[in-house]
């Protein structure tokens, strides 16, 4: 009796050490690479410590969606400093910015766009198309068959991706795309903050007091430092809490908008989560379609300075 208990226990305890590590999927090594390759040729980010400071401070607590009511864990804005006029005098992100207020917060209302953003969305496509970051993007698609080599062609599959309007909320007009999603934020029912993992739009809406941080999101064993280069974070927004979101901090906008592309162009499922090692981090690329466009797409931090490195080793 005594043996088969003991038995039971061990293979109880297999099951559980199969569903830790089977479960999750292989570092996807060719994108890693191209990943780097992209990381290196990011000219346009900024530095941690020289163009921009963050305080991560305490760890978040858990928080239903929809909750109002959350325990700070930060008292002090994420963004300690931005060298803003450095930030203003890179194309891309300047660019960039200018497209932030071009979108309605709140889902269900149906985005107008007047001929001003449409000439800021084309102005952002074309410098973004001419940085080493995108030619490079653009180069691997095309030797997938998945691009044009025409650059015009490649800048219509970015616009048809990030930009083009559809519905996210039903009985309504389009009132929402790729972009907005991912790079402004949205919210829904005014009980949900929805998207919205960039860190310029979170830096700004920081500045302006529309945002309150609340903490950083992490296991124990890895806590964040102000070097990292993708958070997992808690924050409000307008009075709306998002209780856990992610998103890369000082990359440019082209780096972000052609490693989720590449995501989007080479994997079709509706649903797809990438493991990669970029610079220093692991990480989950997550990119979620709505079509032939781009419902979301975010990063999760799984660990950050080479942990999963020094992990393996031992």
């Amino acid at each position: 009796m005594k043996a088969c208990i003991h038995f039971s226990c061990i293979c109880f305890s297999l099951t559980q050490i199969c569903m830790y590590f089977c479960d999750r999927p292989a570092v996807n090594q060719e994108l890693s690479n191209l990943f780097n390759e992209l990381w290196r040729l990011d000219v346009n980010r900024m530095k941690p410590g020289i163009d921009y400071t963050i305080s991560v401070q305490g760890r978040a607590g858990f928080v239903n969606q929809g909750s109002h009511v959350v325990m700070d864990r930060a008292s002090l804005p994420l963004f300690s400093n931005v060298n803003e006029s450095k930030l203003r005098n890179i194309t891309t992100f300047s660019l960039f910015m200018k497209l932030l207020d071009n979108y309605e917060r709140s889902t269900g209302i149906t985005e107008r766009v007047t001929p001003e953003e449409l000439t800021e969305i084309n102005l952002f496509l074309d410098a973004v198309l001419e940085t080493q970051v995108m030619k490079r993007a653009h180069q691997y698609l095309v030797s997938k068959g998945k691009s044009s080599s025409d650059s015009r062609q490649f800048k219509n599959q970015l616009n048809l991706i990030w930009f083009h309007l559809y519905h996210r909320q039903r009985n309504t007009g389009p009132d929402s795309c790729g972009f907005e999603h991912v790079f402004v934020g949205e919210t829904k029912s005014g009980t949900e903050v929805i998207g919205f993992h960039n860190w310029v739009q979170f830096f700004l809406q920081e500045k302006n007091s529309h945002l309150d941080y609340k903490g950083y999101k992490a296991r124990d064993q890895d806590l964040p430092d102000q070097d990292d280069h993708v958070l997992n974070l808690q924050f409000s927004w307008h009075g709306v809490v998002k209780p856990v979101g992610s998103a890369f901090i000082g990359t440019s906008p082209e780096f972000e908008m052609a490693i989720f592309t590449i995501i989007f162009l080479m994997i079709t499922e509706r649903s797809t989560t990438v493991l990669v090692n970029i610079d220093q981090c692991q990480m989950e690329l997550v990119v979620i379609r709505q079509g032939r466009c781009l419902g979301t797409a975010y990063p999760k931090l799984l660990s950050s300075n080479s942990r999963h490195v020094s992990q393996h080793s031992h």
